[in-house]
C-alpha cells in the first residue's frame, strides 16, 4: 500500500490519541507472541529466502511489537510517526514514512548495487552491501536497509516534514485484507487530525509504480516502485 499525506507539518504533539490502537496490540499480544502471528512468520520465511537472519534483523512490525511486549510503552516521536508505529503493530505489518522533499526522484525497491549510502540516526554513513534490498532513490541514498529492517534518518518525518509518502508491505494470505483494513484506519486518523490524504494505491507484482506529486502545489510527478525485488 502506498499512500500520501499532506499538511504533516501543521500537526501538534498533542492532536493524537493512539490509546484505543495501543489497547488492541496489547490485547493481541496477551494472546501470542508477535513471532506467531502470520505477518510476521511470512515476513521471517521471506528474509531468510533473500538470505536475511530473521531474528537478527526482525522486520521493524517485529522488533515494535517485541519492544512493546516486554514495556508496554511506545515512545513518542512525532504525531504521524506515532499513529503509523501504533498501527504497524496493531497490524503486524511495517509501515515506512518518508518525507517527500529528502527523495529524490522516488524510490525504487531493489537489490542494491554497492555503491548506496544509508544515512544512519547517530549520523554514520553505511554502504548496503551488494544485492542487499534496499529503498534507494536516484540519487544513491538508501532510505531504508535489509528492506523493511531499519530507515534512513535523511528521509525521516520531522517537525519540519509537510507531505510524506506512506509504504505498507504485507506478505501474508490475509495481506490484501488487512492492507485495506490499515488504509481505512489511517483514513479516520487523517479526518481527525486535519491531514489530507492525497494519491493512495495497492501495489502488486503486476502493478509495481506508484506516481505522485511532490508537493501539492507541483503537479511534475515522482514515483515508487513497488517491486520488491528477487527473493
Amino acid at each position: 500500500m502506498a499512500t500520501v499525506v499532506r499538511g504533516v507539518a501543521d500537526l501538534k504533539p498533542d492532536q493524537v490519541d493512539i490509546a484505543a490502537t495501543l489497547e488492541c496490540v496489547c490485547r493481541r499480544l496477551d494472546g501470542a507472541q508477535e513471532s506467531e502471528f502470520p505477518s510476521i512468520q511470512a515476513w521471517r520465511r521471506t528474509y531468510a529466502a533473500a538470505g536475511i537472519k530473521p531474528t537478527q534483523y526482525r522486520c521493524a512490525a517485529e522488533a515494535l511489537l517485541r519492544r512493546f511486549r516486554k514495556e508496554r510503552v511506545l515512545s513518542r516521536l512525532h504525531p504521524l510517526v506515532d499513529v503509523l508505529n501504533a498501527e504497524s503493530m496493531r497490524a503486524a505489518i511495517p509501515i515506512a514514512a518518508f518525507d517527500i522533499a529528502h527523495v529524490v526522484e522516488g524510490i525504487t525497491v531493489r537489490h542494491a548495487t554497492g555503491e548506496e549510502i544509508h544515512e544512519t540516526f547517530t549520523g554514520e554513513a553505511e554502504c548496503p552491501a551488494k544485492e542487499e534490498i534496499v529503498f534507494a532513490d536516484t540519487a544513491g541514498q538508501a532510505h531504508s536497509r535489509r528492506w523493511a529492517y531499519r530507515q534512513s534518518a535523511v528521509s525521516a518525518v520531522s517537525e519540519r516534514s509537510n507531505n510524506v509518502l506512506i509504504i505498507a508491505e504485507a506478505l501474508h494470505e490475509e495481506a490484501l485484507a488487512d492492507l485495506m483494513a490499515l488504509q481505512s484506519r489511517l483514513k479516520v486518523y487523517a479526518e481527525a487530525l486535519n491531514i489530507t490524504i492525497g494519491e493512495s494505491a495497492f501495489l502488486t507484482p503486476d502493478n509495481r509504480r506508484f506516481d505522485f506529486a511532490p508537493t501539492e502545489a507541483n503537479s511534475s510527478s515522482s514515483n515508487t516502485q513497488g517491486q520488491r525485488g528477487e527473493t
